[in-house]
């Protein structure tokens, strides 16, 4: 009975992941379609690291309408179900996916990240992802930036108006038709061969960038 049991779990936490996938893709189809997105400030053709809070992932749509001039993109997306319908999602704005986190396939996720900045794509990964705390940055993309030259680039998405989800990052969904302003940040390169106390710096470099943008997005809205 309990083999019975486990396989009919498995098969209905398919099913659920199957549905919520589906739901993504159809919402980020719409969102593609009625969001009007502004974007502020240039980029390079050459592959960059793009920094986003993970609550503003859908934003990662306005960006890839950015990249297309210039370089295909990747977003890093968690291992997990929820990764997984986020990376459905992304399909639909043209970006490819990488699976993996800090805590689950980090070491082939970094490696996959490499390989695609070698082949001359952008990627954009949500450091205080896959689990927080919120707006608090991981080192990963430190290390990135450091293994591969390639400069990290902060960016922000605010939205005129959208839900907040419950969840632990109070995840953002813009509304249909509404507008969104995507603001990328000055570049931070990060040298070769970091000591831990150099990881640390820049980790905190990125973090105080990115909170400074927050902020500044929160007093434009006052």
């Amino acid at each position: 009975m309990a083999k019975k049991h486990d396989i009919r779990s498995s098969w209905q936490a398919l099913a659920l992941g199957k549905a919520a996938g589906a739901l993504a893709v159809a919402l980020a189809r719409t969102l593609a379609l009625t969001v009007r997105y502004r974007c502020q400030g240039p980029l390079t053709p050459t592959p960059r690291i793009f920094a986003l809070y993970h609550n503003r992932m859908i934003g990662a749509a306005a960006a890839a309408g950015h990249w297309r001039e210039h370089r295909p993109g990747v977003v890093l997306t968690s291992a997990s179900k929820d990764g997984a319908s986020l990376a459905a999602a992304m399909e639909c704005f043209g970006l490819g996916a990488v699976r993996g986190s800090s805590s689950r396939r980090g070491a082939a996720a970094l490696v996959a990240l490499r390989k695609a900045i070698s082949a001359g794509n952008h990627v954009c990964i949500t450091p205080d992802g896959p689990r927080g705390p919120l707006y608090e940055i991981q080192p990963g993309l430190v290390k990135l930036s450091s293994l591969t030259g390639a400069p990290i680039i902060p960016f922000l998405v605010n939205y005129e108006r959208y839900w907040e989800l419950g969840s632990w990052d109070r995840f953002q969904i813009p509304h249909p038709y509404s507008r969104a302003e995507v603001v990328f940040g000055e570049e931070i390169v990060v040298p070769p061969s970091l000591s831990e106390d150099d990881l640390e710096f820049y980790r905190k470099k990125v973090e105080e960038v990115m909170r400074e943008s927050l902020n500044a997005g929160r007093d434009d809205d006052n």
